[in-house]
């Protein structure tokens, strides 16, 4: 145990070196205050206390001396003097750098505490609030009965007060009403309660006196579970705590018991045994504290030093674990040990105590030393505080590991080293190229899950190019990946350490099975069941039928997960070569079925389906083989330990023919390149044919449209040959009729002329009515537009209105907004006011005051006097400041308003624009109504100029024809004249009905070509008539000659 003196130092380490708890008291250090000086003498600790967190520890001593221990970071500091010996510590709950410290003098100090602390004196109990440090509340109590304690509960807002008539009452801490009182004890009992302890989640609560019982209470049901008696020596008891542990939840089971004998005894309320105890009748103990971590325990002693206890030092006796079950029959000759004396040896550093057993006979234990002893724990030793050959012994005795540790202890016998930043850059190379359309050779539903599986072999692929070569990778991986599919670092290096130690040799033969793996399955099948073996070997069963398919899936497809899980707790804390023993072992085992089957199909379905197997006693006869296979022939021979992976980078995994992976991995990309480029040649053959396909149609439309052209040109030339046949046979009937014509000629003339002019007045009506009717179109047209450009500013008309509205409501709102803030303004000003005249009413007040008690202290009220004018300054200050600040707002006030009225001058420039701009438009609606009339009148005009045209040309007709009819013909040739007339106008009538019917189906082209043949034909046909009139002329002349009493009206033109 280490010594450290304060001395005259405010600050330094506790302990030099490293401290060593004792080996029987369990004390760290012990500290003392001594005073240099003319007599030296030692300043006596009185009080001591921890923080929360159990990691620093106060101590006061009798002078006042307030000092903080680090006990992690090795310091002591001096923070506080206080001059006054102190009578109580706490840390504050809440502020870990607060405490409060109670004198002598009965005040209590906070320097530099939780929201709320609770004193006590005999008759009174006090609730402080320590933000305001004023009085909540106030507990008063008849003197007669007398407060003991007042504390509270942890980790809740009871408070419990104890009294001295053994009255125990929890009050709510909100209202402070009373929740619950505890029953009055055992009748006859005389223990008076003094000390009290509480568990850390508040439900055992503990209660010693003068009196060797302790009464133990449970706060939820309000009732006394049990008495419990300490040792006779104890006669009173002056202190209890409760010693805390991380992992019983609160529920405390040890309890420290200092009684009147100085020395502080620890026993478990539950079975009532004495652990450890401290302290002794030459060092006693005068008060004691637990830390909150349950590490260490303070003591002050009697000679007013101050002592540290490790418990983890004074619990090392009860926490080691049983003895041995397994015994070492030793020689006596190497055997140097005394039966009748108590020998103690020290062993790998360690040292051995005798032991007391339950028949308090003294035993002696010793160990013998042995050469590879701490070679072989270490190797043993695994992450996470296992050891390797506790595990396999817990595995053959229950066959399994929990499966609620299973994935921790796979991970401690893996001794996965968690590279995170290397498996993060594996993954960060993204897909590997051979897994890309991994989900087209194994389908698996679940996305996430195929997620997984691509991203850890891409992974493995990056880390070493065989894996990206090698076909049954997935298969190898599948198990474990959808096992730690939540954690794929995990997944990925309990693949890579499978890969590493249980697939050792595998790749040798690539792209071959493992030849030299499965020799040496073959072998040990060989030796342990030749007659199976030579079953096999008839029907042309080799190991890569039976033992290949179980080592490329792991056992994955003739297992189920249980199964599965089962054989891997055993494979992975066993040597690699128990993985070929449980190949060999599964086939051994299926021996009985095996050797009913003679076809190859048979073996391979056996081996690749599950099948009814007891996979225990596979297990055990995977042990057997382990045992009995000799050393020749055994893998163990051939196959390295267990080499975990490496931490920080993966290792270098190049166990394959370099040459053939590249080779492949080459053929790959090549495949690769030439698979783009076929596909980039079928996309341009795909837009090729698309392309041919698109002319293929437009070469289509255009021979449809050709050939709707040649169909239409071959009716029309029907139409004409009809036309013709017509015209031959009216010809023909025209010469059989020729006589009857001559008689009938005046007649049909006189017809003729009445159908030409009805003809031409219909045509002339036609058009009449086609000119009103794009008249009416045109009217009905400019109605609508002028009504679409009324029904247009009227819109607009709206959207000025709501515009207007719209800046009129922005307006209203802004006033209304000044006007709060005027209103805001004018009761700040009124406030002020107010508050103004209460200061001065108040100094009026203060005056008179000063005035009555000028009497009695002048030079105090002067002083006052002075002060209050010195507060009267500052408050004119403040006035003027804030009127200050006022002027600057109602400047600010008026630049407001001045912006507002800029804004209604620029909103009615704005209107004014926008009314001038309507002016406009309307002045433009009225010059384009008065450019309509001009345009109306203008085609009026026009009308009446081709009126007057077409008389002036009919008159020149009529004066033509009269000109004629003074000339000679002949009858005939009128009559021949006549006839092609007719002919003519019927080739005239008959020509456009082909045009007729197919008008839909002729483009614009022909549409003109068409017009122009009928202004050829309207011009022909006047020329024909002119010829008609000359004819009819000569007739009627030649028929005055002829018959002279005959008269006939002269015929003239009507329009």
């Amino acid at each position: 145990m280490q010594r450290c003196d304060l001395g005259g130092r405010e600050q330094g380490p506790v302990w030099h070196r490293k401290p060593k708890p004792a080996a029987r008291q369990g004390a760290i250090v012990n500290i003392i205050h001594s005073a240099t000086g003319y007599h030296s003498k030692t300043i006596r600790f009185l009080n001591v206390a921890f923080d929360s967190s159990g990691d620093s520890l106060l101590a006061g001593d009798h002078q006042g001396n307030i000092y903080v221990f680090d006990l992690n970071g090795n310091r002591f500091n001096l923070v506080q003097r206080t001059m006054q010996a102190c009578t109580a510590l706490a840390f504050n709950l809440r502020r870990k750098t607060e405490f409060l410290v109670a004198l002598a003098d009965y005040s209590i100090k906070c320097f530099d505490t939780g929201k709320y602390a609770i004193t006590t004196s005999p008759d009174t109990a006090q609730l402080w609030d320590l933000d305001t440090f004023q009085r909540k509340r106030k507990l008063n109590v008849r003197q007669s009965v007398g407060i003991q304690k007042v504390f509270f509960l942890p980790l809740s807002n009871t408070i419990l007060s104890c009294f001295k008539d053994n009255s125990v009452f929890a009050w709510e801490f909100d209202t402070l009403h009373c929740k619950y009182q505890l029953p009055t004890p055992v009748e006859g009992s005389v223990l008076l309660y003094k000390v009290f302890a509480v568990t850390r989640d508040g439900r055992i609560f503990v209660a010693g006196g003068k009196s060797n019982h302790l009464h133990l209470w449970c706060l939820e049901s309000k009732q006394l579970l049990r008495i419990i008696q300490m040792p006779t020596k104890v006669r009173a008891v002056r202190h209890l705590e409760f010693l805390p542990d991380s992992f019983d939840g609160g529920s405390n089971q040890v309890l420290g018991v200092l009684s009147q004998d100085n020395i502080m005894r620890f026993i478990n309320i539950e079975t009532c045994k004495l652990l450890f105890d401290i302290g002794s009748h030459e060092e006693g103990i005068s008060t004691a504290a637990i830390s909150p971590n349950g590490r260490y325990i303070a003591s002050v002693m009697e000679n007013g030093s101050l002592n540290l206890y490790s418990v983890q030092a004074l619990t090392q006796e009860l926490n080691k674990p049983p003895p041995p079950l397994f015994k070492v029959v030793e020689d006596w000759s190497t055997c140097k040990l005394g039966t009748n004396k108590l020998t103690m040896r020290v062993t790998s550093g360690r040292s051995e105590r005798p032991w007391k057993s339950r028949g308090n006979k003294i035993q002696t234990r010793s160990l013998k030393p042995q050469i590879n002893t701490s070679l072989e724990n270490k190797e043993n030793e695994l992450p996470g505080g296992l050891n390797k050959k506790r595990l396999q012994a817990l595995l053959k005795g229950f066959g399994e590991y929990p499966a609620k540790y299973r994935m921790f202890v796979w991970r401690s016998l893996l001794q996965l080293p968690e590279n995170h930043l290397a498996f993060s850059n594996l993954i960060d190379k993204g897909t590997h190229s051979a897994f890309v359309h991994i989900q087209n050779e194994y389908p698996i539903k679940s996305r996430k899950l195929l997620r997984v599986l691509q991203r850890t072999l891409s992974a493995l692929a990056h880390w070493s190019a065989i894996f990206g070569e090698t076909p049954y990778i997935p298969l190898l991986a599948f198990p474990f990946i959808k096992l730690f599919q939540n954690n794929q670092l995990i997944c990925f290096e309990v693949v890579a350490t499978v890969v590493v130690n249980f697939c050792q040799h595998w790749f040798e033969y690539f792209p071959n099975p493992p030849v030299n793996v499965l020799s040496m399955v073959e072998n040990i099948l060989a030796h342990h069941d030749k007659e199976l073996l030579q079953h096999l070997i008839k029907y042309n069963v080799t190991s890569q039928v039976y033992a290949w398919p179980l080592l490329e899936t792991l056992f994955s497809e003739v297992l189920t997960r249980e199964e599965w899980l089962k054989v891997f707790d055993n494979i992975f804390s066993n040597h690699p070569s128990y993985f070929l023993m449980i190949v060999v072992a599964y086939v051994i085992c299926s021996r009985a079925p095996l050797l009913h089957c003679n076809q190859t199909e048979d073996f391979e379905y056996f081996f690749h389906h599950r099948n009814n197997l007891d996979i225990n006693v596979v297990i055990k006869e995977a042990y057997h083989l382990m045992e009995s296979t000799p050393v020749d022939i055994h893998p163990q021979r051939m196959l390295d330990d267990f080499i975990p992976l490496t931490k920080g980078q993966y290792p270098v995994f190049n166990k394959y023919p370099k040459f053939i992976v590249d080779y492949q991995t080459q053929e790959r990309e090549r495949i690769r390149q030439d698979e783009i480029e076929y596909l980039r040649e079928r996309q341009l053959v795909h837009e090729l044919e698309a392309k041919a396909q698109a002319r293929k149609v437009e070469d289509e439309a255009w021979y449809r449209k050709q050939e709707l052209l040649q169909e239409a040109e071959e009716q029309r030339r029907k139409m004409l040959l009809e036309e013709e046949e017509k015209l031959a046979e009216q010809r023909q009937r025209l010469a059989a009729v020729k006589r009857e014509l001559k008689i009938k000629e005046l007649q049909l003339l006189d017809a003729a002329r009445q159908r030409f002019l009805k003809y031409q007045q219909d045509q002339r009506q036609m058009e009449l009515k086609r000119l009103d009717d794009e008249i009416a179109r045109k009217a009905s047209v400019r109605e609508q537009e002028t009504a679409a450009a009324a029904q247009d500013v009227e819109v607009r008309q709206m959207e000025l209105e709501s515009q207007r509205q719209l800046f009129e409501q922005h307006l209203i709102e802004d006033q209304e907004t000044v006007m709060q803030e005027m209103k805001g303004e004018r009761d700040t000003s009124r406030r002020k006011a107010d508050l103004e005249d209460r200061l001065v009413q108040k100094l009026v007040e203060v005056d008179q005051e000063e005035k009555q008690k000028a009497q009695m202290a002048a030079e105090e009220n002067l002083a006052k006097a002075e002060q209050k004018c010195i507060d009267t300054d500052w408050r004119m200050q403040a006035l003027h400041k804030l009127r200050c600040e006022d002027q600057d707002r109602e400047e600010h006030y008026k630049e407001i308003a001045k912006l507002l009225h800029d804004n209604r001058v620029k909103e009615a420039e704005l209107l004014r624009t926008l009314k001038e701009a309507e002016e406009k438009k309307w002045q433009e609606i009225a010059q384009k109504k008065a450019q309509l009339e001009a345009e109306q009148k203008a085609a009026a005009a026009a009308d009446e100029h081709r009126k007057q045209f077409l008389e002036e040309e009919m008159n020149d007709a009529l004066e033509l024809a009269e000109k004629l009819q003074k000339e000679d013909g002949c009858f005939e040739r009128l009559h021949d004249l006549k006839a092609g007339h007719t002919e003519t106008g019927l080739g005239f009538q008959q020509v456009p009905k082909p045009g007729n019917v197919c008008l839909n189906d002729l483009s614009v082209s022909e549409s003109s070509s068409h017009d122009r043949r009928r202004e050829e034909l309207a011009r022909k046909e006047w020329e024909l008539m002119a010829q008609v009139r000359q004819l009819r002329e000569k007739l009627t002349s030649r028929a005055r000659t002829r018959c002279s009493p005959t008269r006939f009206p002269a015929t003239k033109w009507t329009p």
